[in-house]
């Protein structure tokens, strides 16, 4: 006796499933891919008494009716079907209840498959996915329009990000000047959310590029990413503190923090700011320093050891520009075969829906490399006067770009000194 294990997949949006999976008993793994199932038709006029396997009965049709005519023909052919989902089998059958609840299985399997093909249906053609649209855009015809009241509120919570460096404080700052109340989670979300980049989001993995207009620009959207991995590695009140060299200092001989207290000397006008340690494990413990000193002592050095530092990092090779390119030469080539007949529409625009995908994961990649103008920009910040012609949020900004730690050594008798260490450096203790 022949036993046959038969699928149906929606290629739209159904990966292709392993044969292996049905074991070696079986004799022959038939697949269809199109809806009108023309391998399943073939094997409906050749039946001949045997097993066949299916994953749900619904493979065997687009309707109800369909699927129950041709499990009738194949059961009037003595062909015992099994059907793993719904733990059917033909030699048992189910009766009364049971049976109105295998149907009722079979026509909500139907309306499932009609839906996620609509919806792949809507992705091919570049279409929002069903739900309400994001905050900052409302839903048009085709795409997210812009929702001009909602965006500004969007556009300036990022601003205040990018320039303080703290999401509560960007929360408190829309809820003050907007009277628009968020969580600290939502920020995160407007921050790192693809939609607001100008692309779409399927089904949490696949990400469609430049679809509708964008409420984060490409280079701001990269600061925003590089911004965030850099707080990671920061203390939390560290990450928005005012301070240029907040969450940075740390000591060169034990990596504890340094930490910035302010005191104002008895019958005097101006305040006074220094670093100490917080947690120093020497006894004596290490020496505090004038926070000022040590702001001009870091600019100083910067002036020194960045541009040359620069000019000598090794930058990755062109790759993913390579990458981009070949597949901008594939999308071309789709075009070329759709024309000359030998690519059907449907399946070219399911490799155009793939290569998007691709290329969108290059693009994000490219912006996390540093700026083309990376070595013009190095010596601009090695001149002293340009440090201190920047506000204190400015000069913080700019520290984080470049700096992993500033290392301070500050054990008596020796004079205190800092060391800067550059973010493409190895952290201490690590393997070269």
């Amino acid at each position: 006796m022949i036993i046959i294990a038969y699928e149906y997949i929606d290629p739209l949006w159904q990966p292709l499933p392993d044969p292996q999976a049905w074991g070696l008993e079986i004799d022959h793994w038939v697949l269809d891919v199109q809806a009108a199932r023309p391998q399943l038709r073939y094997w409906l006029q050749r039946l001949s008494p045997g097993y066949w396997l299916l994953q749900q009965l619904s493979a065997l049709g687009q309707t109800v009716v369909e699927v129950s005519d041709r499990l009738r023909q194949l059961e009037a052919a003595g062909i015992t079907v099994i059907a793993l989902a719904e733990g059917y089998v033909s030699d048992r059958p189910p009766s009364g209840d049971q049976l109105l609840f295998l149907w009722d299985q079979v026509k909500q399997q139907l309306h499932q498959q009609t839906l996620c093909h609509s919806h792949a249906r809507n992705r091919l053609k570049r279409r929002p996915p069903p739900g309400r649209a994001p905050y900052g855009y409302r839903r048009g015809k085709e795409h997210y329009v812009i929702d001009r009241g909602a965006a500004v509120v969007v556009k300036d919570f990022v601003e205040h990000f990018l320039l303080y460096g703290s999401l509560s404080a960007a929360v408190r700052f829309i809820a003050d000047t907007h009277h628009k109340r968020i969580s600290v989670a939502t920020g995160r979300r407007w921050l790192t959310h693809p939609v607001y980049r100008g692309h779409l989001y399927y089904q949490g993995k696949t990400v469609i590029p430049h679809t509708h207009a964008p409420l984060i620009a490409p280079d701001e959207a990269a600061q925003v990413d590089r911004l965030l991995r850099r707080q990671r590695s920061l203390p939390r009140r560290s990450a928005s503190a005012p301070h240029p060299l907040a969450g940075l200092v740390i000591c060169g001989e034990c990596q504890q923090r340094f930490g910035r207290t302010q005191v104002q000397p008895y019958r005097q006008p101006s305040q006074y700011a220094y670093l100490r340690p917080l947690h120093c494990p020497f006894s004596p413990k290490c020496r505090s320093i004038p926070y000022d000193a040590a702001l001009a002592a870091v600019i100083d050095q910067i002036g020194k050891r960045l541009p040359p530092a620069i000019a000598q990092l090794c930058l990755p090779l062109p790759t993913l520009t390579t990458q981009m390119e070949a597949i901008d030469r594939q999308l071309q080539q789709l075009t070329e075969l759709e024309r000359q007949g030998l690519l059907d529409a449907e399946t070219a625009q399911l490799r155009r829906y793939k290569l998007a995908g691709e290329r969108a994961r290059i693009e994000a990649q490219q912006a996390q490399l540093p700026p083309s103008n990376l070595l013009q920009l190095a010596v601009t910040l090695g001149q002293p006067q340009f440090w201190y012609q920047l506000s204190a949020a400015e000069q913080r900004f700019y520290l984080r770009e470049f700096l992993r730690a500033i290392e301070v050594t500050s054990r008596a008798p020796q004079p205190w000194s800092v060391h800067l260490r550059f973010i493409w450096e190895l952290p201490t203790g690590s393997a070269s």
